[in-house]
């Protein structure tokens, strides 16, 4: 099967998302290989004295074993029990930083990742043409390449460090057995740390490469973004469908809040504002409800079903439209000419009450920030 056509787009994050749940993430073995080395070397490096001590320890109860015990198989047993728990305690440091490494390694690329579908069946990794389009493409240059360079960069630090410690291991064979065997043991210490830190150079270089070639092989072409907006947005019919129901039904709960009104601020046709104030709840008068030429009617008449006051104030109208949200308090700038509002109505009531004359229709007084604009 011919690989995946290559895109030109970014790979969305419903892409990464799904290669990851297959298994593909962005994987340095080099950085792996030079974590673990580079522990290891230093485990040796740091616990060499420890781990030496518990195998001359091992060696020297074994062969201090008469040979009469050795033939009793209780005490064959003993010894040999005793031999791999000196074995074990001797090797600890190593296969502990070894296992820690090899665990902290991937969180620097790519993360952990637990994931069943990269183990199941692909006949078309069985297929021979294929393999060998993987082994003479682009990217198997690349990797030939690569491991040629690391072996050369490699090889390179291993004969410096013969060049410049072949005095010293010549001096070995003049030394004594213990002295010889304490240097040389720091010797292979700084050669593997130096190794390790070799590699470690090669992995620098290879996990941006890897993190270029991952996120160039999740490309996308402008189709399958399409597709997958599709898939996770909706069709653009289905998405003007569900915001128009939406908009249904934020303008029905709107409707509902107008008989809660104290006054529906309108201007006299285009523009329709209703506020509500709670003088022990509220701090200002609150918008519960506005909107533009028909659906201004709309709440000028359920204002009038329920009998909530409507006052005619164009200005006034169109700054509370244009500055306040519903369900938001009115910005101080407006508190005098509201509360003008407010007090005329409650004066008007008094009078209709108490049959007196009307009071007179307040000039209101508005920012001229606020209260000005075009419209009708």
């Amino acid at each position: 099967m011919a690989e995946r056509e290559q895109g030109t787009e970014q790979s969305t994050p419903r892409r990464l998302e799904r290669a990851r749940e297959q298994g593909q993430v962005p994987r340095s073995r080099d950085l792996g290989a030079a974590a673990v080395l580079f522990s290891s070397a230093l485990a040796l490096k740091v616990f060499g004295p420890y781990s030496g001590g518990q195998l001359r320890g091992m060696l020297s109860s074994s062969l201090a074993l008469p040979p009469g015990q050795s033939l009793d198989e209780t005490r064959a047993i003993a010894t040999i029990g005793t031999a791999a728990a000196h074995a074990l305690l001797a090797s600890a440091p190593l296969w502990g930083a070894c296992l820690l490494a090899a665990l902290a390694a991937p969180l620097a690329v790519g993360g952990w990742n637990f994931t069943l579908q990269a183990l199941a069946p692909d006949l078309n990794r069985l297929n021979p043409i294929a393999g060998f389009g993987r082994m003479f493409s682009a990217r198997g240059a690349v990797e030939l390449l690569k491991a040629f360079l690391k072996f050369l960069l490699i090889a390179a630090v291993g004969a410096a460090i013969l060049w410049h410690r072949a005095p010293e291991l010549a001096a070995l064979g003049s030394a004594a057995p213990e002295t010889a065997l304490a240097r040389a043991g720091s010797l292979i210490g700084d050669a593997f740390l130096l190794l390790a830190g070799a590699v470690f150079v090669i992995a620098a270089a290879d996990v941006p490469w890897q993190l270029w070639q991952h996120a160039r092989r999740l490309r996308m072409t402008r189709t399958e973004v399409r597709e997958e907006m599709k898939e996770t947005e909706g069709a653009p019919e289905t998405k003007g469908r569900i915001r128009s129901i939406q908009r249904e039904l934020a303008r029905r709960r709107m409707m509902a809040e107008v008989p809660k009104a104290d006054v529906v601020v309108v201007n006299p046709t285009h523009y329709a504002v209703a506020l509500c104030y709670v003088e022990q709840r509220m701090r200002a008068p609150v918008v519960v409800a506005k909107g533009l030429d028909l659906v201004a009617g709309r709440i000028r008449e359920v204002a009038a079903e329920h009998r909530v006051p409507v006052f005619e104030a164009p200005p006034l109208a169109r700054a509370l439209y244009r500055h306040v949200e519903i369900g938001t308090e009115i910005p101080a700038a407006l508190y005098v000419a509201v509360a003008q509002v407010l007090t005329y109505l409650a004066q008007l009531r008094q009078a209709v009450r108490f049959g007196q004359a009307a009071p007179p229709v307040p000039t209101l007084e508005l920012d001229a920030a606020l209260g000005t604009g075009a419209g009708a």
